[in-house]
């Protein structure tokens, strides 16, 4: 449940990044006698180990379609249970557990699972909304660990390069890090989780951002090598839930109707395309080279006016970046620094601007968006039930996002996107990440015009001073993990392997019209009578 009345008192602080790259070498194992590791030659049977002993928790969000879906999954597993004819295990929905807006990132929560199932459970199971669970297998699964152990179970991805998403961790060999695809569920042992609550309670969680919840929580469990490393569990997996290859999963993919209506129409959406001067000739043309045509209704928004494009100027300048300043950080050697606007990042090199901008918004961007909110409502537009922002080196495929949208109700405040959190273990807020694209509900946009909310400075963080306004209102960032703020290769294969994404972000080191071809366009958008094949729909 959301707060009525959120603090956004942290306002100032929050808009300071500390982000560094810390050199760490794995270990094998943890160095704490009761933490077990995926290399453990034994393998222990509990057959003691009864269902009832097992909580559910799944990772439920405040938005009617996401939660009767997750509904219907704690309908499932309890319809299961009752066939086994065994007590049913306790079955959470992560959004309607307390009032705290950060609960998503779970590690806020850890104490609250411990004080509540510490004494009389062993596993915390956590579901994404898709994943389908067959019971008795998870079972038998959870039966090979001692539950005595500290165990931190999953279906490991890996980065097959550094990425700016995780902060460039393990620069050297960022392969040899191990985190769980939540699709596929993940697990921890209770011995695990008291001992984490008990470190979320003496240390609190630091005011930072949460980008990818499912590394940075296989980072705070492992703990720079003190904790366990995740353990692969081969009857974790991510098949469909009815493909021949899936006879041994525990957990597989739900599969949805082929759409929950009928694709949002070309002409209930509205475009806005964030640009500037000096991106005219370079990223505008690929946007008409790849997705712009599926567009009924879109607009350039620049700081120049240019016919050719055409281009809207909404009054609002771009300012120049500060002048980008490198300097050497003492704790860490050969690694430099860079101080962006007053915050600091840092790099193995000296500065390499480009890839840093994922974090920073181009000058001008807070301004700029919440006056195509005020055009968006004005008769200047034609009336839409959708709007979308982008920016100008965003890659997305409309026919998906149609589908998408589909889902949801256009009468609700809808903000929905690829969810990014600041502070969130200390009464933070969740914003939408803009470059992965950031789409609103007219209602949504009505109630955040009416409100007071507004940018403290036309350079400010659109997506942050706009998850702040979201915060304070009580509504809901609705997230979506086939938006990207990022590049495809910044992301796990094997992650990206069972989706069908909406968006991709940055042309940096890539060249995007591959990209948008590869990805993102569906062949038989002109052939199939709602746009996109059978196995695309599935997807979403």
């Amino acid at each position: 449940m959301i707060p009525d009345n959120p603090d956004i008192g942290h306002t100032v602080g929050f808009y300071f990044i500390f982000l560094s790259f810390v050199p760490v070498n794995i270990v094998t194992g943890s160095t704490r006698p009761g933490s077990q590791n995926q290399d453990s030659e034994e393998v222990l049977y509990d057959s003691q180990l009864d269902l009832q002993e097992i909580v559910f928790v799944i990772q439920s969000q405040s938005n009617s379609f996401h939660m009767s879906w997750a509904e219907r999954q704690r309908a499932d597993l309890l319809q299961q249970t009752q066939s086994l004819t065994q007590t049913p295990p306790p079955v959470l929905l992560l959004h309607s557990l307390t009032d705290n807006e950060g609960d998503w990132s779970i590690l806020p929560l850890l104490p609250y699972f411990s004080s509540l199932f510490g004494k009389n459970s062993s596993w915390l199971v956590f579901l994404e909304e898709e994943t389908n669970v067959k019971v008795t297998k998870l079972l038998q699964a959870l039966r090979k660990f001692d539950r005595r152990k500290e165990w931190f179970l999953g279906k490991p991805l890996h980065d097959e390069e550094s990425t700016i998403i995780h902060h460039y961790a393990f620069a050297e060999n960022p392969s040899i890090f191990k985190y769980p695809d939540f699709s596929a569920a993940w697990a921890l042992s209770i011995p695990l989780l008291d001992r984490l609550a008990n470190k979320v309670r003496d240390d609190p969680l630091k005011s930072d951002f949460t980008i990818d919840l499912k590394h940075e929580v296989a980072l705070y469990i492992w703990e720079n090598g003190q904790g366990p490393r995740l353990t692969a569990v081969p009857e974790l997996c991510t098949e469909p839930e009815h493909s021949p290859t899936a006879q041994h999963c525990a957990t597989t993919l739900r599969r949805p109707a082929p759409l929950c209506g009928e694709p949002v129409k070309k002409e209930d959406i509205f475009v806005a395309v964030k640009t500037c001067k000096k991106f005219h000739s370079e990223r505008v043309p690929v946007v008409k080279k790849t997705w712009e045509r599926e567009a009924s209704l879109l607009e350039y928004y620049s700081d120049h006016t240019d016919p050719s494009i055409p281009t809207i100027d909404l009054g609002v300048p771009n300012t120049e970046r500060d002048q980008v300043q490198a300097m050497e950080m003492p704790w860490h050697g050969e690694v430099r620094g860079v101080v962006i606007e007053g915050r600091i990042f840092c790099s193995l090199l000296a500065p390499p601007p480009e890839p840093y901008m994922h974090f920073l918004p181009q000058r001008g961007h807070c301004g700029k968006t919440f006056a195509i909110l005020e055009r968006y409502i004005s008769d200047a537009v034609p009336k839409t039930s959708w709007l979308l922002v982008v920016d100008d080196d965003t890659l997305i495929s409309l026919p998906r996002l149609h589908m998408l949208l589909s889902c949801y109700d256009p009468s609700e405040p809808v903000c929905l996107g690829e969810r990014y959190g600041y502070g969130l273990g200390q009464g933070g807020y969740s914003y939408i990440t803009g470059g992965g694209g950031m789409v609103f509900s007219r209602a949504a946009v009505v109630r955040l015009l009416a409100s007071d909310c507004k940018c403290y400075s036309n350079d400010a963080p659109d997506d942050m001073v706009l998850g702040m306004c979201l915060n304070a209102l009580g509504l809901p960032v609705t997230h979506s993990s086939l938006f990207h703020q990022a590049r495809p290769e910044d992301y796990s294969r094997d992650f990206l392997a069972h989706q069908v994404p909406i968006s991709f972000h940055k042309h940096w080191n890539i060249d995007p019209v591959a990209v948008f071809n590869r990805w993102l366009k569906d062949e038989s958008m002109s052939t199939s009578p709602h746009g996109l094949n059978k196995s695309t729909k599935e997807e979403l």
